[in-house]
């Protein structure tokens, strides 16, 4: 007799494999799941995604690097475990603490670069807390800190404002920069209305719109360079061959 066809048939359903495999499959159809566990999958999974963008970006990315680059060289270095993946409300896509931690909101970020211009973003507000003593409840501190942070990071190229429904072809960029000040400072619990905030912005607008530091500290040069596969963006450069 053959042994193989005298070897009692595996019930597909016992197997380990094929469990492992049921399992993922629910996890990514939410069949089988309650709201809950589902929700609990997603979660996971924003964060798994967050924490690898992150990896990649603080290793790789020529704007976030440079800017962790000046930052150690301010005596302000950020170690990873002070950037940190989690969740929050549907408002911000990222946030600064002037202790020295920035947050990512993991569930925000269409788009490896999206998070490349939040990063960036944060990392302007730290610099800036670390050179200059910012008092984040002076309003006009903060507005200063928001211009150059919106001015400087990328989150106002025409590609997202356009997405954003703000495409402008005259002074997009400012009006973009502008705009997004006054909705941050109007945060501020010491801002008593958005028209104090405008104020504030106003009162420092020029002289912060101007200083590029640390960009211009650096004889910097930008061209397009490709990212792991995805679309074109700046690389900062140290004035000679190379990305920072």
């Amino acid at each position: 007799m053959d042994p193989a066809s005298s070897a009692p048939a595996t019930n597909p359903s016992e197997s380990r494999a094929f469990r492992r495999w049921l399992k993922k499959a629910s996890l990514v159809t939410g069949l089988g799941l309650t709201a809950e566990e589902r929700e609990r999958y997603l979660e996971e999974q924003k964060h798994v995604r967050c924490e690898k963008w992150k990896t990649e970006l603080s290793s790789y990315s020529p704007p976030v690097v440079f800017m962790l680059k000046h930052l150690r060289l301010s005596g302000c270095a950020v170690p990873p475990s002070n950037i940190v993946c989690g969740s929050c409300d549907s408002t911000r896509s990222g946030g600064f603490h002037p202790s020295g931690v920035i947050v990512l909101c993991q569930g925000h970020f269409g788009s490896k670069r999206h998070m490349q211009d939040t990063l960036t973003h944060e990392l302007i507000h730290m610099y800036d807390h670390c050179k200059f003593n910012v008092d984040w409840y002076n309003l006009r501190h903060h507005a200063c800190s928001e211009i150059r942070a919106n001015s400087l990071s990328g989150d106002c190229r025409f590609m997202r404002e356009i997405g954003r429904g703000n495409a402008s072809f005259s002074k997009q960029h400012q009006a973009c920069v502008r705009r997004r000040a006054i909705l941050s400072v109007r945060e501020n619990p010491k801002c008593p209305d958005e028209a104090a905030a405008e104020r504030a912005v106003n009162e420092v607008w020029e002289s912060c719109f101007n200083d590029t530091r640390p960009f211009d500290e650096a004889n910097l040069l930008i061209k397009e360079a490709p990212i792991r596969g995805q679309q074109t963006f700046p690389v900062w450069k140290d004035g000679k061959e190379g990305i920072v």
